[in-house]
């Protein structure tokens, strides 16, 4: 045997073998990968949906790592009826009914159609499908299908949103089922070709790499979040209560939620699609003195003040022909920068950001993020208004100091205000901790490269991060607040409410915020509360004080997270 044919033996050989792989991989893919899909397949051969609904799963996770379902498929059966079937409409309702809750009048329009397919109901369970097959009734028929399941109901509905029909096809509407869309979709291609395809490198997203997705949100923080921000949302009357729970050196949020809320699986019920807006991402506010921690460290930053400086504050300040005052309108003579946070003096935030000039300050603000996108990934976020910080007039600038006249969205505040508790740094927020592909496993995504951005110096951080710890112990409510074993940053803002067709602010309507972070000087969670239009209260630490230090408590304690003090 010559060389040429003991080649193409060695070839028709490999080529033998090679086509039997395929074949073999074939059958194990359709008897085994996909046999239940082909098995639904089967079943809803006479449905009048097209195709199978299928969809990665959402997981929340515990403090401990393990991932609980937050968003899945349940499986179940549709009713279909074939009217041409129906001989006697009255006895198979009064049958049917005895099962299901039908409307009568549906079913006898359905009837007397007399001929094709009606889906009568859907999300049947297994025990119904099987007591109504029982019943052996001509021209009632049962198919398998899945559906979108959220097992928490309204826990965390801003967070995830949930899937819902555009036009004709089902997908995910808000949240991160919106956020995620392209890969949790599962379009029942064939992995083998999505594997090939990444290898040669057709493949170029996500969209033929299904999977599932882990989340940081944290059942029991979750929980206990809603669970308090309701109670402000009940006692106040307010318009609309939010809060957040992040880790201030990783960005992982660990809690979000809104009052009023929804429920994913009954998102049909709800009259005003408003509701459904996640108000952290998409809206934008004035948040009044909770800037003021902001402005003090860009002044510190600086070089603008100390943590000795003092001012002489007049009760008021006239600029540009408009005068500020302190929410008192009382003056006190010489103040101290410790004494701007702790009486919340809008006179104070005003001094520190002229005495740092207008365009500094504008650039500090702007270094802090306000004004820009976070990158979160969660659809629709706004970027905030911040056209003051371009005017020529001193007056903007003032304000701004003591977070009036620019309006930005929740998260981003709170992102601006992590950088006090991690060492001068931007975290950049963020949900998604691990995706899981049909190939490759888990993976981690990258927010911004995970990169942390840099505002301003350790030591600046570490000043302020002192002001708000004294700003709790010796000023919040006359210091009843301060925890004896761990240490708190924190602040409150009171904002007045602009209108909506310009022309100042009402005299009547207020947002009440709250930051806080802990333990100071090493922290583990930033929290960021706020509440629209509280009923009978007039400042934020009559509104949001208990709540964040109920949920400082919670947290520290379930976390066991050791005193600092």
């Amino acid at each position: 045997m010559n060389f040429n044919s003991a080649r193409s033996i060695r070839l028709v050989g490999w080529a033998v073998a090679f086509a039997a792989l395929l074949i073999a991989s074939r059958l194990y893919f359709l008897q085994i990968v996909r046999a239940d899909e082909l098995s639904e397949r089967a079943d809803h051969s006479f449905s009048l949906q097209k195709g199978i609904f299928n969809r990665g799963s959402i997981f929340f996770t515990t403090k401990d790592g393990e991932r609980t379902v937050a968003a899945s498929l349940k499986n179940g059966f549709v009713l279909i009826m074939d009217s041409g079937m129906i001989k006697d409409a009255e006895e198979t309702y009064n049958a049917l009914s005895k099962l299901i809750q039908i409307d009568k009048e549906t079913f006898l329009t359905a009837v007397s159609k007399g001929s094709g397919f009606t889906e009568l109901l859907h999300k049947i369970s297994q025990q119904t499908a099987d007591e109504i097959n029982a019943l052996q009734l001509p021209g009632i028929n049962l198919a398998r299908e899945k559906w979108r399941f959220y097992p928490g109901g309204e826990r965390a509905a801003h967070v995830l949103g949930f899937v819902g029909y555009n036009g004709t096809v089902l997908e995910g509407r808000y949240g991160l089922e919106r956020s995620y869309e392209d890969t949790l979709l599962r379009n029942n291609a064939s992995p083998y070709s999505n594997f090939f395809g990444e290898i040669v490198g057709i493949v170029k997203n996500n969209r033929n790499l299904s999977g599932d997705i882990a989340v940081s949100i944290e059942p029991a923080a979750q929980s206990f979040l809603e669970e308090s921000i309701r109670g402000v949302q009940k006692k106040f009357s307010s318009r609309e209560t939010v809060g957040i729970i992040m880790n201030p050196k990783t960005g992982e949020i660990l809690a979000m939620a809104a009052i009023p809320s929804f429920d994913p699986n009954n998102f049909q019920k709800e009259n005003d699609l408003r509701v459904f807006v996640n108000p952290l991402v998409e809206n934008v506010y004035e948040f009044g003195s909770i800037m003021k921690p902001l402005t003090i460290a860009a002044g510190i930053d600086g070089g603008a003040i100390t943590y000795e400086s003092t001012y002489f504050d007049e009760g008021s300040l006239t600029l540009d022909g408009k005068t500020i005052y302190n929410f008192d309108k009382k003056a006190r003579g010489v103040v101290s920068m410790q004494e701007v946070l702790n009486q919340s003096l809008n006179t104070g935030a005003s001094f520190v950001a002229l005495k740092l000039g207008t365009k500094r300050f504008a650039e500090y603000l702007s270094s802090f993020g306000i004004g820009e996108e976070t990158g979160i990934d969660l659809p629709n976020e706004a970027s905030g208004l911040v056209d003051n910080l371009k005017s020529p007039r001193q007056i903007e600038y003032a304000t701004a100091s003591f977070g009036h006249g620019i309006a930005i969205t929740p998260i981003s505040m709170i992102r601006a205000l992590s950088a006090l508790a991690n060492n001068g740094e931007l975290p950049n927020p963020h949900l998604a901790t691990q995706i899981l592909f049909d190939i490759g496993g888990w993976r981690t995504p990258s927010f911004g490269g995970n990169e942390l951005h840099k505002v301003i110096a350790p030591e600046t951080a570490e000043t302020v991060t002192k002001m708000l710890v004294k700003v709790v112990d010796d000023a919040l409510l006359g210091g009843s607040m301060k925890l004896k074993e761990w240490s708190v940053a924190a602040k409150t803002g009171t904002a007045q409410i602009a209108k909506p067709t310009g022309g100042g602010y009402y005299d009547d309507r207020y947002l009440h915020s709250f930051f806080g972070y802990f333990p100071a000087y090493d922290p583990r969670f930033i929290v960021f509360l706020y509440t629209i239009e509280p009923k009978g209260v007039s400042f934020a630490s009559h509104t949001l004080t208990k709540p964040f230090f109920d949920i400082a408590k919670f947290l520290l304690n379930y976390y066991a997270v050791p005193p600092d003090r």
